[in-house]
């Protein structure tokens, strides 16, 4: 086992990969889900029950057009999803991601977003261009897109009201076109 709780790989590090999130999930689901720490910047609030979780799973999750456990060795740890958008904003996706916070600082959010841009405009040809809309205190999630090549491209003020309050969010984007690392 290393550091972050995983088997570790022919490299000696644990297996990242991004796959489906079902049902099955819900017990590691709920590790990052009910807690405060990592809902703080999510637009849901933290989970409070495994019933509500598992609606969740069931409602949103599963009907949604792109949604993945970021896995180490096959284990759920975080989540991102690509948003698709209608009609002439058709060619934008949004992403959004989640990780339990042991595994915070290790790049393994990083990687998991480095993953969805590699594919995400093959998988989707229509996409354009892939957006993420971060709280201006979430510093370790700007770091997380700067890293992963998006473009830091401007501040929106009192742009979205995140657990009562209206906040300002800093907008990042990735295209099509830009080199994928």
């Amino acid at each position: 086992m290393d550091e972050t709780g995983g088997k570790q790989g022919q490299n000696g590090s644990p297996e990242l990969s991004l796959r489906p999130l079902d049902l099955s999930d819900i017990d590691d689901f709920m590790v990052w889900a009910a807690d405060d720490k990592v809902s703080r910047f999510c637009s849901w609030d933290t989970f409070t029950s495994k019933e509500a979780g598992i609606d969740y799973i069931k409602n949103t999750v599963i009907p949604h057009p792109w949604f993945r456990a970021i896995c180490l060795d096959n284990k759920a740890i975080g989540a991102i999803s690509v948003s698709a958008n209608n009609g002439g904003n058709r060619c934008r996706g949004e992403l959004g991601y989640v990780l339990a916070s042991k595994y915070w600082g290790k790049g393994i959010a990083t990687k998991a977003v480095k993953m969805v841009a590699s594919t995400i405009f093959k998988e989707w040809p229509h996409l354009e261009r892939m957006e993420a809309l971060v709280d201006v205190e979430n510093g370790g999630s700007q770091r997380v897109l700067e890293k992963a090549g998006f473009q830091k491209e401007g501040l929106l003020r009192k742009f979205f009201t995140l657990k009562g309050t209206c906040r300002d969010f800093v907008i990042y984007s990735l295209l099509s076109t830009d080199p994928q690392s």
